[in-house]
């Protein structure tokens, strides 16, 4: 599992994504702005070069990371080869389920499906698509 698709270049979208490079993953950062992927981007580069202040890691692994990330626009490109995706969209049901039904679709069918809801049923979630059994909250 090296290929982690990330939905929503937001807060918490970009804190996982950043996560994940940095332990060595090859993150597919999925957002429908390309603005919204450009301040996610940003956010996380910022939030590397404070590590590099406080020598937590190295300018060479800040590189490393970045170079992990890969960001698209189109949920079908970006998650084309995902091992996981990490679904940290905004909590609205309606699109949380239409996001759910097309990653059953656009997905391996190994694909393990995660989504990051605070307040929304995940077996409400694993109901709307064809694969319920590899949905999982996170």
């Amino acid at each position: 599992m090296k290929n982690i698709a990330v939905l929503g270049a937001g807060t918490m979208g970009n804190g996982i994504a950043h996560t994940f490079a940095q332990h060595g993953y090859k993150v597919q950062l999925i957002d429908v702005s390309e603005n919204a992927l450009n301040k996610g981007l940003a956010t996380i580069s910022k939030n590397l070069e404070r590590m590099v202040a406080k020598e937590k890691i190295t300018e060479t692994q800040k590189q490393e990371t970045l170079a992990n990330i890969s960001t698209f626009t189109s949920l079908e490109a970006g998650v084309e080869y995902a091992s996981l995706v990490v679904e940290a969209a905004t909590e609205n049901l309606e699109l949380k389920l239409k996001i759910f039904n097309d990653l059953a679709t656009y997905c391996p069918d190994d694909t393990k499906l995660a989504t990051n809801t605070s307040s929304i049923s995940i077996t409400q979630i694993a109901a709307a698509t064809n694969c319920a059994d590899r949905v999982i909250g996170m």
